[in-house]
């Protein structure tokens, strides 16, 4: 398991965008699996499930994408699992950090539009 979060400030939806779009486009087997969005009151969140298959591990790597977002608050978190061929501990996790390192660059290039 691979794991990212962090805050930020910016508009919700286009965050959401610029993450799925990127996620989707970063590799050629990436597949959105599901999703879902909901409002309270003025707090928004968005969970996001995505899959590729990762070619290091010769398996498929899912990651849950969150995003919570009051007014231009954001927060985001991104863990990925899966990965490995190994019964009772993990020994390759090169797939999901390389599936990681997609969501982390949206992020980045998110932040650095804004400055």
């Amino acid at each position: 398991m691979a794991k990212y979060e962090k805050w930020l400030k910016g508009n919700f939806d286009e965050l959401l965008d610029r993450l799925h779009r990127d996620i989707t486009n970063g590799s050629i087997s990436v597949s959105y699996e599901d999703g879902s969005t909901v409002t309270i009151n003025n707090a928004r969140m968005a969970v996001r499930v995505y899959e590729r298959y990762s070619m290091t591990g010769n398996n498929r790597v899912s990651m849950n994408v969150t995003i919570l977002g009051v007014g231009d608050d954001l927060f985001v978190s991104a863990i990925t699992s899966g990965g490995s061929q190994a019964v009772f501990f993990k020994i390759n996790t090169l797939g999901e950090e390389a599936f990681l390192q997609l969501f982390i660059d949206s992020i980045e290039s998110f932040q650095a539009k804004r400055y």
